[in-house]
């Protein structure tokens, strides 16, 4: 237990912040916790702002925890209040209310920033994102409205916000850039497959083209693409990635590339400040090089990690399989592990357009699998991958194979040693 007088600052009240101010008590700190967030609202989930947001606010805006939660932790939310800057020479933070506030150890827990293509009418009323409850309540009240809807990027948030739209009853037009909508974490079968899931319910998808510019005076009224064609549109979503929030670290000298540089204890270069979230970028033993895992799951181990080391448990490390979900018209897409360029996929061969269970195999090991309304089979799936245990493609692919009984065999193998890139940790 940490001396009582210490006083830990959280920036960014996000499902990693959040984690961390809970792992802070759990872990025994007696000292002060206090959560800066920008916003003005109970921290909340951000999954069902793109999962939920046609079923009413009460079921997209979710908080993370209940208000008393932190009242029961003593843990102090400053909601509505900006961090302008940190000084880790003095160990300050310093507020946009005025004050100027002493921490023995600070948390980035910032997030990310959606991107937004540089293209003329890009600021016209009706061009979306959707990273906050605000963007999610503008973008609840135009689906109301009806009129067609074009969703910009065929990653997860576009998909998920594409199949909510078309429930609510709109025409939805899904714009990608790549030959097909979640190729590059699926592969080209996967997506094919989930890809089916739109354009069987009349969702149009065109593929290969970038937008060039959004049309109309005063609110956005149509999407002009590559070919000349212009789409109608009374709502556009843009969801074609974000970029992480590092302008805090990057001012306070913290080693910063393509996110905040952190080890495996959510350590920066810098000793005074940690990170964890969509903005930490962390090598992973399952991953070739290190990045940053953009999901919910990621997002709280990371922080529950980093407020156990903050609180002085020294022994734990952020080292899990990564995992993540989306949900399209009620169906439940899971994914543990990545593939790389080279490893070979493997197709159950009970397969159907909408339910299937895929794995990627590399030195007759599996790195990777997914499925969609396969959740217990995948579970199964995860022991052999943390174990690396030996299996073959067709036994994979085989309906006949006990996928339980390999996993079973597979927890007698000792997992192994997973080496991580060189120069993966913070500096």
């Amino acid at each position: 237990m940490r001396d009582s007088t210490e006083h830990q600052v959280i920036v960014g009240g996000s499902a990693a912040g959040i984690a961390a101010a809970l792992a802070l008590r759990d872990h025994g700190f007696a000292g002060q916790v206090s959560v800066v967030d920008a916003g003005g609202e109970l921290p909340y989930e951000r999954p069902p702002l793109s999962k939920a947001l046609t079923a009413g606010e009460t079921r997209f805006v979710v908080p993370i925890v209940p208000a008393e939660a932190y009242v029961e932790r003593d843990i102090e939310l400053l909601l509505g209040t900006r961090v302008l800057a940190l000084d880790p020479a003095h160990r300050l933070v310093v507020l946009d209310n005025g004050r100027t506030v002493r921490a023995d150890r600070v948390l980035l827990a910032t997030g990310a920033r959606a991107l937004l293509p540089e293209v003329p009418g890009v600021g016209l009323d009706g061009v979306l994102t959707l990273r906050d409850a605000q963007d999610a309540r503008e973008l609840a009240g135009r689906l109301r409205r009806g009129g067609p809807v074009v969703v910009i990027g065929g990653g997860f948030i576009g998909l998920e916000t594409g199949a909510m739209a078309r429930e609510a009853g709109s025409e939805v037009t899904v714009v990608e850039q790549a030959l097909l909508p979640l190729e590059r974490p699926l592969g080209p079968d996967l997506a094919a497959r989930v890809t089916g899931l739109h354009t069987g319910r009349g969702v149009r998808i065109r593929t290969g083209l970038s937008v060039v510019e959004f049309t109309g005076v005063g609110a956005v009224d149509g999407v002009r693409l590559s070919t000349g064609e212009v789409l109608p549109a009374a709502t556009v979503v843009v969801g074609v990635g974000v970029h992480p929030d590092t302008t805090l670290a990057e001012r306070a000298g913290v080693a910063c590339d393509q996110g905040v540089i952190v080890d495996l204890q959510c350590r920066t270069s810098d000793p005074w400040i940690f990170a964890a979230g969509d903005v930490a970028r962390q090598p992973n033993p399952y991953l070739a090089t290190p990045g940053r895992i953009e999901h919910w799951d990621n997002a709280w181990k990371q922080g529950a990690v980093a407020g156990a080391v903050m609180a002085g448990s020294v022994d734990r490390e952020h080292a899990d399989l990564p995992y993540f979900y989306s949900e399209q018209y009620g169906r439940t897409l899971q994914m543990y592990g990545r593939y790389a360029v080279g490893d070979t996929f493997v197709l159950r061969e009970d397969a159907t357009h909408d339910r299937f269970l895929g794995f990627w195999l590399r030195d007759g090991r599996i790195t990777a699998a997914a499925a969609l309304d396969r959740p217990k089979d995948l579970r199964t799936v995860r022991t052999l991958i943390e174990t690396a245990a030996p299996v073959t493609a067709t036994e994979l692919s085989s309906p006949d194979t006990n996928l339980r009984a390999l996993a079973k065999t597979a927890k007698a193998f000792e997992p192994p040693e997973r080496s991580l890139a060189s120069g993966s940790g913070a500096v």
